[in-house]
C-alpha cells in the first residue's frame, strides 16, 4: 500500500484503541463489536478428462491449493463506527481471479460518524448513485469485485425528504488505489411529504460525477477530466410505478480494447434507463428500456475491456431473467456498452433493449388453480447493437441512430408454471428460448439457438426434512449442441443438506468434449456459521451475480467453503 494508505490505517488504528479503552475503563459506554471470516478454498486436480480444442488434457495450475480469504471487524461507539478489512489470496487467488490480488494484506478500513443529519465516512467505503449507471462502488467476492474508494463522503439529510451525498476518492485495485481521484455528488428529493399525499410517491434526482486522470499521452485530444451527469424521476400511484433516468458522459478518448487509448477518436457516452410496471395481489406486468452508447466507465480509461472488472466505476448488468436451472445459464448475456469498430460486419457502439415479466396467480378453488393455486410467469428480452453509421479505417468514426436496432445480440423467451399440489409437494416446469450472437458476446465464431425444458419437483417430509429433485435438457443448433443436466438436493434437517448433479453434454460434435460435469457436495449451517465441502468438475464458461458475470476456466477438484459472523 501507499504511505498515506499506512498513514490512513494508523490514524484510525490510533483512534480505535482510544475508544476500545475507554470502554474498557467504563464498563458502562462500552461499544458493541462485530465482524465475520470467510474463505473459499480449492485444491484443483490434475483430471485429464478435461480437454482443451486440440484434444490435450487442461493443465493443472502450478499451485493446485489456492485460497480466498476475508477477515472484517466492526466496533460499533454510539455513533461512531470503526471497520477493517483484511484479506488473504494464498498460495494465490482463485483461478481467473484479478491477478492484482494476491498475497495477504489490510485491505481496506474506515472510520464513520453517523447521526441524525449527518454521516460522514473518512477511509474506504462504498456507494452508489441513482441505478448505478455512473457510479456504483460494491463488493462482490463470487466476481472478485472490489472498487471500494478511498477518501471521504458526507451524506446530509436536513429535512426528511432530501438527501445530498458527496464523495471524493481513489478506487481500490487490488491492495493499492489508482492515481485517477474521482469525486461527485448525488441527490434525492421526495415530494410526497411536502404535498402530504398519501397514495401517491414522486421523487426527482440528480448526479454528477468527475474523473480526473492524466495520462503520458503526448498532445492529448482530450481532457483528463471525465464529467458525467445524471437525472432521474420516479412515480408510484397506488399500483402504477414509472422511472426514468437519464446519464451522460463528456467527450473521451475511446478505448476499444485494454490499454489500447484512442487520441483520434473521441466520442461522449449516454445511457437511457426506463421503467413501468403495475403490481397488485395475483397479477403483475414490468417493463424496462435500456439504451447505452459508449458506457464503458473506468477510474483509468486503459482499464477498459479487461475481463475482471477491474477499475470499473459504474454497474451495468444484464437486464435479462436470472434463471435457477443450470442449463439456462450456459448461453448468459453480458451487458455490451462498449465500442468495437472491428471490421465492416463487426460493429458496435452499445446496446438497445430491454426485457418484459409478468405473472398471474390463479386463485384457489378454480379450474386452474386448485385447491393451493397455480402462478404462472413469463419473461421475455431481447438486446441488439446500436445502429447507424460507422467508419472502420482511418479515421475511425461512427454515428449512432437513437432508437435504432442493428445486429440481435441475445433474446430470451422463458414461461414457467408454479403449482403447489399438497402442503408437501410443489412442482415448477419451465420452457427457455434463447438466442445467442457468439461474436458480439464473447467475440467468437456462431451464433447459437436454445431449447431449454426444465422442471423440479420439491417433496417435504416430517422433522424438517424435504428433497428436490430436478431436470433439464437443452437442444442447440451450434456450438456445444445438446446437454443434460440432473439435480437431487436432500435436507435432512434445518442443519445439514447434501446435493448432487450432473451436467452431460452428450451432444457435442467433439467427441472429447462429450464430458460429465459431476458435482457432489453438502452444507452444515449452524446460526450464523455455514460449512460447505463439494468435489467435482466446473464447466468452463461465465459465472454471473446479479447480471454481472466473469470467465472461469473448465477445473476439477475439492472446493471447502466456511463463512462465520458475529
Amino acid at each position: 500500500m501507499k504511505n498515506n494508505s499506512f498513514f490512513g490505517l494508523s490514524c484510525i488504528a490510533f483512534v480505535w484503541c482510544t475508544f476500545w479503552t475507554q470502554a474498557q475503563n467504563n464498563p458502562t459506554s462500552t461499544g458493541v463489536l462485530s465482524g465475520g471470516f470467510e474463505t473459499n478454498t480449492q485444491w484443483y486436480l490434475n483430471d485429464k478428462g478435461l480437454k482443451d480444442e486440440f484434444n490435450n488434457p487442461t493443465a493443472q495450475p502450478e499451485e493446485p491449493l489456492r485460497s480466498n480469504s476475508y477477515l472484517f471487524l466492526n466496533y460499533n461507539y454510539k455513533k461512531w463506527t470503526f471497520g477493517i478489512q483484511g484479506e488473504a489470496y494464498e498460495q494465490n487467488a482463485l483461478l481467473n481471479m484479478n491477478p492484482k490480488f494476491n498475497g495477504t494484506n489490510v485491505a481496506t478500513y474506515f472510520v464513520q460518524y453517523k447521526g441524525d443529519q449527518l454521516e460522514a465516512t473518512a477511509g474506504y467505503f462504498y456507494e452508489q448513485f441513482g441505478s448505478g449507471l455512473l457510479f456504483r462502488s460494491w463488493e462482490d467476492r463470487a466476481l472478485g469485485i472490489n472498487n471500494a474508494l478511498r477518501g471521504g463522503r458526507v451524506i446530509l439529510k436536513p429535512v426528511s425528504h432530501f438527501t445530498l451525498k458527496m464523495v471524493y476518492g481513489q478506487q481500490r485495485t487490488g491492495f493499492d488505489v489508482t492515481d485517477a481521484q474521482i469525486f461527485g455528488g448525488d441527490f434525492e428529493w421526495g415530494l410526497s411529504k411536502v404535498f402530504k399525499w398519501e397514495t401517491t410517491d414522486l421523487s426527482f434526482g440528480g448526479s454528477y460525477v468527475g474523473r480526473y486522470e492524466k495520462t503520458d499521452i503526448v498532445n492529448p485530444n482530450f481532457d483528463a477530466l471525465t464529467n458525467a451527469y445524471a437525472g432521474r424521476i420516479s412515480l408510484t400511484h397506488q399500483s402504477f410505478y414509472l422511472s426514468g433516468e437519464y446519464n451522460y458522459k463528456s467527450p473521451d478518448a475511446v478505448v476499444q480494447a485494454p490499454g489500447q487509448i484512442d487520441n483520434r477518436l473521441i466520442k461522449p457516452g449516454s445511457a437511457i434507463l426506463l421503467n413501468m410496471g403495475y403490481s397488485k395481489k395475483g397479477f403483475g406486468i414490468d417493463g424496462t428500456f435500456r439504451r447505452l452508447e459508449n458506457m464503458g466507465f473506468f477510474s483509468e480509461r486503459a482499464a477498459k475491456g479487461n475481463v475482471f472488472n477491474d477499475r470499473i466505476m459504474n454497474f451495468i448488468p444484464s437486464l435479462t431473467k436470472q434463471h435457477h436451472y443450470n442449463l439456462a445459464n450456459i448461453y448468459v448475456y453480458q451487458a455490451q456498452p462498449n465500442v468495437l469498430l472491428a471490421g465492416s460486419d463487426f460493429v458496435k457502439a452499445g446496446e438497445i433493449g430491454g426485457q418484459i415479466d409478468m405473472f398471474y396467480d390463479f386463485k384457489k378453488g378454480t379450474a386452474l388453480g386448485g385447491k393451493y393455486g397455480t402462478k404462472v410467469a413469463m419473461n421475455f428480452s431481447n438486446y441488439n447493437a446500436l445502429s447507424g453509421t460507422f467508419f472502420i479505417f482511418n479515421p475511425q468514426d461512427y454515428d449512432t441512430d437513437f432508437l435504432g436496432f442493428g445486429q440481435r445480440m441475445f433474446s430470451d423467451f422463458n414461461f414457467e408454471i408454479t403449482k403447489k399440489w399438497t402442503n408437501k409437494w410443489f412442482t415448477q416446469v419451465s420452457y427457455i428460448k434463447q438466442y445467442y450472437n457468439r461474436q458480439y458476446i464473447e467475440d467468437a465464431a456462431g451464433e447459437v439457438n436454445t431449447h431449454i425444458v426444465a422442471g423440479e419437483a420439491i417433496y417435504k417430509f416430517d422433522k424438517g426434512q424435504s428433497i428436490r429433485v430436478m431436470g433439464e435438457h437443452m437442444w442447440a443448433d451450434y456450438d456445444r449442441k445438446n446437454w443434460a443436466a440432473a439435480t437431487v438436493e436432500f435436507n435432512f434437517n434445518s442443519k445439514f443438506s447434501m446435493y448432487v448433479y450432473d451436467l452431460y453434454n452428450y451432444g457435442n460434435d467433439l467427441s472429447h468434449y462429450r464430458n460429465h460435469y459431476y458435482n457432489i457436495g453438502g452444507a452444515f449451517r449452524n446460526k450464523a456459521t455455514r460449512l460447505g465441502i463439494n468435489y467435482g468438475r466446473q464447466r468452463g464458461g461465465l459465472v454471473c451475480v446479479g447480471g454481472v458475470c466473469r470467465f472461469v476456466p473448465e477445473s476439477s477438484g475439492l472446493t471447502l467453503t466456511f463463512n462465520t459472523s458475529f
